[in-house]
């Protein structure tokens, strides 16, 4: 079996997911071409180099449908002769591209791939795809099925997180990600995006907000109380699922979940022939890979027992990973995940996450992917682990370690 190695990762910045966002005026399919030119070029790709182009994004309607992996290499400067695969698995989309083309390239499938994924939650709404398992009564009901908000405040229910911890969190990670800009760690892998003019339109993450703080936090009502309580009774449903809750604590709100942004990333993924071939070097190797299905209404706990599973299959431990990077979709999630392990948050999430700087969907696995990459260089470590958690209830990790 060959080893999969990443020689080069990059990804636009996050923009504002709405219509005062920079890129609200970019198509899915341009943002998408940008962030493969930027491979190409930077990796003086030439020809047919790459046997496939694997691209996540979850809304597949409208410009984000159709294939848009094909469309996005027809766009680029890629040749054609390199077709596309356009994959979903929820919020996990961007790194199971990464994956399906390491499997592949051990396998022995092509020597080369490009994946990644993208999400313009501006101009695809979330949701608009529908969902069997919110739209159909019958699967929506033998489910327990509430939307990931309560999931989220049933994981703190369960777990003793309080607002002020949901909070705390909020606050570091907007902290974290305004030094890493400060400092330029993510000068390395972030392209500035352009107008069909070649004009720059953005090369920030402008979703921060730096001067949050736990006064500000603390004025935000909860997102999702009224839902639980209210209407439809989403509570209800939960306490079905689990009678041992008396009530649930919604702590959740605006400031401590993911943002709504657009964005797009890619890594490029070969066997030790293909860096030959092309003149590459390898930043890292791809260690393991794992995926899970866990309970579907909590949700979005994935992330505890794929790392359990990834560790185990592989004969690691915990203390054996030196950097993560685990998707801050909600406060709640990442809290329990350092409570799972005892995790030090002093190696988690170390220039913030989705909380301050935004989580596009069907990108977010390849961005923090790339982040642990550049941050294992930058602090020189040796291995990483990137995880999230996924609607309808999975869990998907990714293990590397520098060469």
């Amino acid at each position: 079996m060959q080893d999969a190695y990443i020689y080069d990762a990059v990804r636009s910045p996050r923009g504002k997911g709405r219509k005062d966002g920079s890129l609200h005026e970019v198509t899915s399919l341009r943002l998408s071409a940008q962030v493969l030119n930027a491979v190409k070029d930077r990796s003086g790709l030439e020809g047919a180099a790459v046997e496939d182009v694997i691209w996540g994004n979850v809304t597949q309607v409208a410009e984000q449908g159709g294939c848009l992996a094909r469309s996005a290499v027809l766009a680029s400067d890629l040749d054609e002769g390199i077709p596309g695969l356009s994959i979903n698995r929820f919020c996990a989309s961007g790194l199971e591209a990464v994956n399906l083309a390491a499997n592949q390239v051990k396998a022995g499938a092509g020597h080369g791939y490009i994946a990644g994924g993208v999400e313009m939650m501006g101009r695809v709404a979330m949701g608009s795809d529908g969902a069997a398992i919110a739209v159909d009564p019958s699967l929506a009901m033998e489910s327990y099925f509430v939307p990931q908000g309560i999931s989220a405040d049933i994981i703190a229910t369960e777990y003793g997180f309080s607002r002020d911890d949901a909070d705390a969190f909020a606050v570091e990670s907007q902290k974290r990600a305004a030094k890493a800009w400060e400092e330029g760690r993510f000068a390395k892998s972030v392209i500035e995006v352009k107008d069909q003019n070649g004009l720059p339109i953005l090369d920030h993450d402008e979703y921060m907000r730096p001067g949050t703080d736990m006064q500000s936090l603390g004025s935000l009502k909860p997102s999702f109380k009224e839902m639980g309580e209210v209407m439809p009774g989403f509570d209800q449903i939960a306490m079905m699922k689990y009678p041992h809750l008396e009530r649930i604590n919604h702590i959740h709100h605006a400031g401590n979940s993911s943002g709504i942004v657009d964005g797009a990333a890619a890594l490029l993924i070969g066997d030790k022939e293909f860096g030959e071939k092309h003149g590459l070097k390898p930043r890292a190797r791809i260690r393991a890979n794992a995926k899970i299905g866990t309970d579907p209404t909590i949700m979005l706990t994935g992330p505890v027992p794929v790392t359990e599973k990834i560790l185990r299959e592989n004969g690691m431990s915990i203390s054996d990973i030196d950097l993560f990077e685990v998707n801050e979709a909600f406060s709640s999630v990442v809290l329990r995940f350092m409570q799972a392990f005892d995790v030090d948050h002093a190696k988690l999430n170390v220039n913030g996450g989705a909380i301050a700087m935004g989580h596009p969907l069907g990108a977010t696995g390849a961005i923090i992917l790339g982040t642990l990459l550049d941050e294992l260089e930058r602090s020189d470590k040796e291995v990483g682990l990137a995880t999230l958690c996924i609607a309808s209830g999975m869990g998907a990790a990714t293990v590397i370690e520098r060469v």
